[in-house]
């Protein structure tokens, strides 16, 4: 193969796909759509949602594989995982289509599934924990961006106010689009927060799990596929839920989203089929 041949191999390895185009397409288009109040306002909510959601976990992906390259992991781009295509990921039902059913089902942010890195190309401890790290801080930076702007206000519009449960919030700081960046941004942090638990499975363990004896790592193995569930499940537990939720909520507060529902609205929108 010549180095131009090869050049251009690693060029459309890494070329964004069309497939990523059109979840950022829709995105912004929902986006427009409910700022100007064109359209249907909750369905609108809901595109927007499940677009920047789909997109952010292309991003989470794609910061694996991203680190994984530079740790040492050269396959990850023929693996096409360098071009933000999310059905180049290992696992489509546990990268999107769960993540997708459990923000419907319960308003959180689940971590998915996962690239394959072959973990023997990469040498040294702490490059395998920064290659598991980089996932949910790129949630935290997503969070960051939607929350900041919702704390400071700029994307507030009383002209067009939620309505909620048939009543006009008018004069109240609530606007369509305010509530589902809130929205957003809670299950951006939902999932850096859930991500970055040491359960087997979840990115918090594959930071850690360099730093544990062989030994150890060989017998928490057999639980890795389901840690995610697990995790799940308990979510459903009332008390458990209620945790989980005031330290997302808490965590919201220091991006300077104090009031709580911000983010209550927008679930409320994004959930379009529920009177």
């Amino acid at each position: 193969m010549t180095f131009a041949a090869t050049q251009r191999s690693r060029s459309e390895d890494r070329r964004i796909s069309p497939a990523f185009w059109v979840l950022l397409a829709i995105l912004g288009t929902s986006g427009w759509a409910v700022y100007s109040g064109y359209g249907n306002a909750r369905f609108g909510v809901f595109l927007f949602v499940v677009a920047g959601w789909m997109v952010s976990l292309c991003l989470h992906e794609y910061a694996h594989a991203r680190t994984a390259l530079h740790g040492g992991d050269l396959t990850v781009g023929a693996k096409g995982y360098l071009t933000l295509n999310p059905l180049k990921y290992a696992n489509i039902l546990l990268s999107f289509v769960l993540p997708i059913v459990f923000v419907i089902l319960g308003g959180i942010g689940l971590p998915g599934g996962s690239v394959w890195i072959e973990r023997h190309r990469i040498q040294g401890r702490l490059k395998h924990s920064l290659i598991s790290a980089a996932g949910p801080l790129v949630n935290l930076v997503c969070a960051a961006l939607l929350l900041v702007p919702v704390g400071a206000g700029w994307l507030d519009d009383p002209a067009t106010p939620v309505e909620w449960h048939g009543a006009s919030l008018a004069g109240m700081p609530y606007s369509p689009l305010t509530c589902a960046f809130a929205f957003l941004g809670l299950l951006q942090l939902s999932a850096a927060l859930l991500n970055l638990l040491p359960v087997p499975g979840l990115d918090g363990y594959g930071i850690v799990e360099p730093w544990l004896s062989y030994k150890t790592r060989r017998a928490v193995e057999p639980f890795a596929p389901y840690g995610m569930l697990a995790v799940f499940a308990l979510l459903w537990q009332p008390e458990v839920n209620r945790f989980f939720f005031d330290a997302v909520y808490g965590l919201m507060h220091l991006f300077g989203v104090s009031d709580d529902a911000f983010a209550a609205l927008g679930h409320d929108l994004f959930r379009f089929w529920q009177d």
